[in-house]
């Protein structure tokens, strides 16, 4: 005699797994809205001319927060760098592959400055390893759309961009 309790027990389980797991692919690439905020992520890449002397492997990712009262954060984890140095980094106003994700994102478009701009930037470890927050008190629009990562010295200076999604 077959116990069929187990069998549908073993089913549901394995349904409920495979479930799961297609709300997280899900949540990888569709931005989230949890609570009222919106989240936007994406995975650092080197861009092709400004990686190039020296040459970087870079990885990393970003992610933005639109809360629900009006304010914008983002945070960035990026690896591969040079050690001990300082990199601006910005929310750009056009994806990484169009024209290497040229034009900072403003919010009113008149200043270039951090209260304007979202400006995450930071200073990286001996390792070579950096992460940056910043935090703007009003909600970036739909045109904040990548992060983008410059080089201190030298041109061309980007070096590295993360899209948002």
């Amino acid at each position: 005699m077959v116990d069929r309790t187990v069998s549908r027990r073993r089913r549901s389980a394995l349904g409920l797994i495979a479930a799961l797991g297609l709300l997280i692919c899900a949540a990888a690439v569709i931005p989230a809205a949890a609570g009222g905020a919106m989240v936007t992520r994406g995975e650092f890449s080197a861009f092709a001319e400004g990686a190039k002397a020296p040459a970087m492997d870079i990885s990393g990712h970003a992610t933005m927060i639109r809360t629900a009262d009006g304010r914008t954060t983002v945070s960035v984890h990026v690896e591969g760098l040079a050690p001990n140095t300082t990199y601006a980094v910005h929310v750009h106003k056009q994806a990484c592959e169009n024209g290497e994700a040229d034009r900072h994102y403003q919010h009113n478009g008149t200043a270039a400055n951090d209260e304007n701009e979202i400006w995450p930037g930071f200073t990286t470890n001996a390792a070579g390893i950096g992460n940056g927050y910043a935090r703007n008190d009003w909600s970036a629009g739909s045109g904040a759309v990548a992060v983008v990562v410059h080089r201190p010295t030298a041109l061309p200076n980007k070096i590295a961009c993360a899209n948002l999604r």
